[in-house]
């Protein structure tokens, strides 16, 4: 599956690299190890039936270079990078089924994991305790993995449709935060079976989540409403703050790592855009270098304002914004 790279000019004057995969895009994550390293989810006909790709590329003198590509026989929805071993990914599969990949180890599987009963949509690796990996599923459940066990270490249970996402909080390394069909966001404990709070985030099912990387307790959600929502678990009766400027779902929000008041969001609406938690006016900044469904969205942890992009369109775009 070796793809195709050029470079493109950007409307901020920064880099601008394309790299083209063989199937619809579907997540992208820089390496917390490399910052030059992005891996790359993709999934055949749009993820409805067929293989997948697990992509890992970098990088060099301004473009995209495809460095490793790993096959699947359903498609690939998420990946993330194993925090204590800078050569491992996970990927979420659309078989239910979590595959883990040593960069080192050939093309196969170094383990899977196979519990989830339908889709597996998100995983995430625990940025604090780098030792664990959640996974969010169609089947419901959000679950709670060592790479080194076979078995899951937990299953939390009380969403009434699919799970969207599962994103652990930057500072506590036991909480983490779910989105749901069910129109809500939970918060766990992952020493507890039972969630410790529950909002009613939307009244439309909510797809995409993050965590503020500077303000305690602030979580983002995004809905098939197209609206963004700011949320204080502190004060979870309302939204701080509510952002529209998208005209179709809100697929997946990334709160920066480097700058308090930024965040971005991709959407169905074919636009990366950028907003400013200190104001409701609308985004600061829209992106449309995708033709398709924008659904992958990372921000570099080492260079601030470079993100990369992933989209329906078999494109993977890195660019300063």
């Amino acid at each position: 599956a070796e793809g195709f790279a050029r470079r493109c000019s950007c409307s901020t004057g920064g880099m601008h690299a394309v790299f083209g995969v063989e199937f619809s895009g579907y997540a992208v994550e820089f390496s917390p190890y490399d910052g030059n390293r992005i891996a790359c989810s993709t999934a055949q006909h749009f993820g409805i039936i067929g293989n997948g790709h697990q992509y890992v590329l970098e990088l060099r003198d301004g473009a995209l270079i495809q460095t490793a590509c790993f096959d699947t026989q359903d498609g690939v929805y998420d990946c993330a990078w194993n925090e204590s071993n800078e050569f491992q990914l996970v990927s979420a599969c659309g078989d239910g089924s979590i595959k883990l990949w040593d960069l080192q180890a050939g093309t196969r599987p170094i383990r899977a994991f196979r519990e989830h009963t339908h889709e597996c949509y998100g995983i995430a690796w625990n940025p604090i305790s780098k030792s664990t990996f959640l996974s969010s599923s169609w089947d419901d459940t959000v679950k709670l993995w060592d790479p080194n066990v076979e078995h899951s270490l937990s299953t939390f249970a009380e969403h009434s449709y699919c799970v969207y996402a599962a994103e652990w909080a930057p500072r506590d390394d036991a909480v983490f935060a779910s989105v749901s069909g069910d129109f809500h966001l939970k918060i766990w404990d992952a020493r507890q079976p039972a969630s410790v709070q529950t909002i009613r985030a939307h009244d439309y099912e909510v797809l995409a989540l993050d965590w503020s990387k500077y303000a305690d307790g602030v979580v983002f959600t995004g809905s098939v409403d197209k609206t963004i929502r700011m949320w204080d678990l502190r004060q979870p009766h309302q939204p701080v703050r509510t952002f529209r400027g998208h005209r179709y779902a809100v697929r997946r929000i990334r709160a920066s790592p480097h700058e308090a008041a930024t965040f971005a969001s991709v959407s169905y609406d074919m636009t990366m855009k950028v907003w400013d938690t200190e104001r409701e006016e609308g985004p600061v900044a829209s992106f449309d270098h995708h033709t398709e469904f924008v659904v992958g969205l990372g921000f570099s942890l080492f260079e601030p304002g470079l993100v990369a992009t992933s989209a329906w369109d078999s494109t993977v775009h890195a660019l300063t914004i």
